[in-house]
């Protein structure tokens, strides 16, 4: 069996915490072949998806843990399958590597479906389960942002498109920077801001809950420093061990069908208190930390079903 990694470049991870290592490892295990490129060497050409990149080896080991052979071009519908694994900003370069992708998803298993990744980015396929969701405005209007704020005082700004805690305000009731911020984010770009009412319970802690096809395979909390609104792990967050809720599986009971239909076999969805945040299925991560918390193989999970998947298509 022949897999490919469309990522960023392997020489920068890192071999103790990146999900897209611990995925080649364990298929390394398994004995499939790996082959690896980055999305700017993803080409369609004359009615081919082709790749260029190089066969590889994965190990565990500190500033020694790859070897890539010759490089070389290859046809990606001759793959089983394609993990599209490189980090957002989800922008027109990563919407149209979705779309090359696409081209040979019959032929080969495209994980997560590109069709689905680009339909449906983390910060608005929430937008299909408001009853789980805090209070949320998606908008480029600056008075829409306004009244927003007006209603719930105390809320959290951010890109739409963004990711590891890059560009994420909290503005409380007394703060009157939100005219100033969605002055410096439209000078940036044209996309709209999400605002959402800021959550409390978040300094207890920011869960990802890992799910496979569907399916809750555990959870990691990511406790932001002290002073810091944001959890992320980029910005210093600390995961520590946690247990799924009554909550968090009903909510995964909620989205997880979805999910399945979809082709997203691999999500990473972010829960504060009660509330459901985000649906990462561009590149999420935390396979390392929940490994290392629960014991469990959930790289091994993954690949059981993308086994499935491709045992279903024949």
């Amino acid at each position: 069996m022949k897999v490919a990694f469309q990522m960023d470049p392997i020489g920068g991870v890192d071999i103790n915490a990146d999900s897209s290592f611990r995925l080649a490892e364990e298929a390394q295990t398994r004995g499939w072949e790996l082959f690896f490129y980055t999305p700017d060497k993803l080409s369609w050409k004359e009615g081919r998806v082709v790749g260029q990149g190089w066969p590889l080896e994965v190990r565990r080991v500190q500033g020694d843990h790859f070897t890539l052979g010759e490089p070389q071009e290859i046809d990606l519908s001759e793959m089983d399958v394609i993990w599209l694994r490189q980090d957002p900003p989800f922008d027109m370069g990563y919407i149209t590597t979705t779309h090359i992708l696409e081209q040979i998803g019959g032929k080969t298993l495209v994980v997560n479906d590109p069709f689905w990744v680009r339909n449906s980015p983390e910060k608005l396929l929430v937008l299909n389960f408001p009853d789980l969701t805090p209070p949320t405005v998606i908008a480029r209007d600056l008075e829409a942002l306004k009244a927003f704020k007006a209603q719930h005082g105390d809320i959290i700004v951010k890109p739409l498109y963004g990711n590891g805690g890059a560009g994420v305000f909290r503005l409380g009731p007394e703060d009157r920077n939100l005219a100033s911020l969605h002055e410096l984010f439209t000078g940036i770009n044209r996309e709209p801001l999400i605002a959402q009412q800021f959550l409390p319970a978040v300094s207890k802690g920011d869960k990802r809950v890992i799910l496979v096809d569907g399916a809750p395979i555990g959870a990691i909390n990511r406790v932001p420093l002290a002073g810091e609104t944001r959890s992320n792990m980029h910005v210093g967050g600390k995961p520590v061990k946690v247990e799924l809720t009554e909550r968090d599986r009903e909510i995964c009971a909620a989205i997880g069908p979805l999910l399945r239909e979809r082709g997203q076999v691999f999500v990473g969805i972010d829960i504060i208190g009660d509330w459901l945040t985000e649906i990462n299925v561009t590149s999420p991560t935390g396979i390392q930390e929940l490994e290392r918390f629960d014991g469990i193989n959930v790289a091994g999970a993954i690949w059981d079903a993308i086994d499935r998947r491709i045992a279903e298509r024949g």
